[in-house]
């Protein structure tokens, strides 16, 4: 799942809102970072109210990312110099997670860099369509991805290039919401924030 949350933010820095129905029209927009807060909301039928978590990110152009679960549990995901990692925090200190698999990360950075390129509707793994000039719908194009998610609705911000939300569903009782805040645009950030010491 945090590999399609990762997938997800990479689309943040490449969304231009339009007239509604527009796809065709999405542009770049001249991002060189972002970072910003988060609050994730994970809604199942099974539970009587939603797991909360909170955090931070930061994505820094080619393809550096520092996605930290602050609460309730602490873990950080790591993308820089073509390495990805994860650490999770064990009897208060952060360690590796050397099990975790990162095949579908190279699908990811492979469709990151077109997305810089401003081919956003050449997406190779979703269908994009524009109900409303707010709203962009991501629906995964081959069975495999549809297994796990049914659809991605981003709800852009007042300001262009922006994401106010996501809500991942993945499948009729099941979806991931997020919510953005404190986003800081195009300010340079050190190299040590996608490293952990």
């Amino acid at each position: 799942m945090k590999l399609l949350l990762l997938l997800i933010m990479a689309l943040w820095f490449f969304l231009v809102a339009g007239p509604a129905g527009a796809v065709a029209q999405l542009t770049p927009v001249p991002l060189q970072s972002v970072q910003a807060d988060f609050v994730q909301e994970k809604h199942l039928k099974i539970l009587t109210h939603p797991i909360i978590s909170t955090g931070t990110f930061a994505f820094q152009r080619p393809q550096s990312l520092r996605w930290e679960y602050a609460r309730p549990i602490r873990s950080i995901l790591l993308m820089h110099d073509g390495e990805v990692k994860k650490f999770v925090e064990q009897d208060g200190r952060l360690v590796e997670d050397k099990g975790m698999q990162f095949g579908a990360m190279q699908v990811v950075l492979a469709e990151i860099s077109n997305w810089l390129d401003g081919r956003f509707t050449e997406n190779k793994m979703f269908q994009v369509a524009r109900p409303t000039d707010r709203t962009i719908l991501l629906t995964p194009k081959s069975q495999e991805l549809a297994g796990v998610i049914s659809r991605i609705e981003l709800t852009l911000a007042d300001q262009q290039g922006n994401l106010d939300g996501i809500t991942i569903f993945e499948g009729p009782d099941s979806y991931t919401r997020m919510r953005f805040s404190k986003r800081v645009l195009n300010r340079k950030i050190p190299v040590a924030v996608f490293t952990v010491q």
